[in-house]
């Protein structure tokens, strides 16, 4: 018996470039040293693509992960049977989006029942979901939803460097309302927890400035000085080793040469710009919150280039390793937000 992990991969929207990454990545060799990979989505949706694309791989449609062979060449898929005809490449889709949501839920329950060690997601289309009857806002509350969490977040991980978020899907006037010393607080012990999950040992965490040079004592904002900075003295007086508030325009290149484990981006785009200009296919996803372990790429279905054979599926790589490589600490997990925290 094999000790590698078992990593169940969603497809992502079937017309989309979800399969094409999830296939490209399975089957290379490097992937089966690290891990067992599953694809779950419908088996037609890849046959189609191997005929397409002309490549020389076995698509084998399975039940169960036992029925799975795990073989160079061969593509287990736990075949769903949603998509029974071969749909328009790059076109929105209610039966993609049924897919797609149904690749999620399979792959969810597999890994709340411990049968596999994680599942890592390829992109979906909102448009698509919704058409099919979801009213989730996308990936992260749906997952929230199967698995009953009621509290989660990201977290990218970039060349060893872990970055998280205080504030998220937020317009950028309501980002900044949210910079208080209570929601920093918080912010600050679910980062420096999940780095401890994780496994990183005396974790080191950097909370990013919001106001450029960080705000130069209140001249360009004091935002610095009335919520992040008592934060994070609060922080240290706690006994955690954190630092900041450090100017956004140096933090993340400071993180990145190995000075810090984790860096604390203040809103969405502050990290994410950070994260995919320095490595847009080695930025990975991890959704943290969750009782499963759950990566993800970090980029869209890109329908303009669906069905061709040029998507890239670098980020589904490392989302793959990464997977793989934090399966051993996926049991942690709920340690992030503990019971009356969730």
């Amino acid at each position: 018996m094999s000790d590698l992990p078992v990593l169940a991969v969603t497809l992502g929207d079937p017309v989309g470039i979800g399969p094409e990454i999830t296939l490209k990545t399975l089957a290379e060799p490097e992937a089966l040293q690290m891990a067992h990979g599953v694809a779950v989505g419908d088996a037609i949706v890849l046959e189609r693509l191997v005929r397409h694309l002309g490549l020389n791989l076995e698509i084998n449609p399975i039940a169960t992960v036992a029925d799975a062979r795990f073989t160079t060449g061969v593509i287990d898929v736990l075949n769903l049977g949603v998509v029974r005809e071969d749909l328009p490449w790059g076109e929105v889709n209610a039966t993609a989006g049924a897919a797609a949501v149904g690749a999620i839920e399979v792959a969810t329950r597999l890994a709340m029942a411990g049968e596999v060690d994680a599942i890592v997601t390829a992109p979906i289309n909102k448009e698509a979901i919704w058409a099919a009857g979801s009213q989730h806002l996308g990936h992260t509350e749906m997952l929230g939803e199967l698995t009953g969490s009621t509290r989660f977040n990201t977290m990218f991980w970039v060349s060893g460097l872990k970055i998280f978020f205080a504030t998220r899907h937020l317009s950028l006037r309501e980002a900044i309302s949210q910079i208080t010393r209570e929601n920093i607080e918080h912010a600050i012990r679910e980062a420096y927890t999940a780095l401890e999950v994780f496994g990183t040992e005396k974790p080191r965490l950097a909370v990013a400035a919001l106001n450029p040079h960080g705000g130069e004592n209140g001249k360009f904002g004091d935002e610095e000085i009335i919520a992040i900075a008592p934060a994070v003295a609060a922080a240290r007086v706690a006994g955690l080793d954190v630092v900041g508030p450090i100017p956004a325009d140096s933090v993340f290149h400071q993180g990145i040469q190995g000075r810090f484990d984790g860096v604390l981006s203040l809103y969405h785009d502050q990290g994410h710009i950070a994260s995919k200009t320095y490595d847009f296919d080695g930025t990975v996803s991890v959704t943290v919150g969750l009782p499963i372990l759950r990566t993800s790429v970090d980029h869209g279905t890109a329908f303009d280039i669906a069905g061709t054979g040029r998507a890239s599926h670098g980020t589904m790589r490392a989302a793959f390793k990464a997977a793989a490589t934090l399966a051993p600490y996926a049991r942690r997990l709920p340690a992030i937000y503990p019971p009356g925290v969730r």
